[in-house]
């Protein structure tokens, strides 16, 4: 699906296209409608510079005792801990 955002609205907003993507990739990321992975894609980012970029804005990553739970399991299965 593709959304057509009319050049006013990118005018009256003084963004680029990508700026705006990327605006609405981190609005939904914190909205938690998308995931890191999602909206790193969205705003065409690696999911590093999407991690930077949050950081840069004080918006915490999502992460809670299940994520924790699932990395210590892929950690003690790679033999790692």
């Amino acid at each position: 699906m593709s959304v057509v955002i009319p050049d006013e609205v990118l005018q009256a907003t003084h963004m680029t296209a990508d700026e705006l993507t990327q605006e609405v990739a981190i609005l939904l990321y914190q909205r938690e409608k998308l995931t890191l992975g999602q909206a790193s894609r969205l705003a065409k980012v690696s999911q590093m510079q999407f991690q930077h970029l949050l950081a840069s804005r004080l918006i915490p990553i999502h992460y809670d005792v299940a994520d924790f739970e699932s990395d210590l399991k892929t950690l003690r299965a790679m033999g790692r801990l």
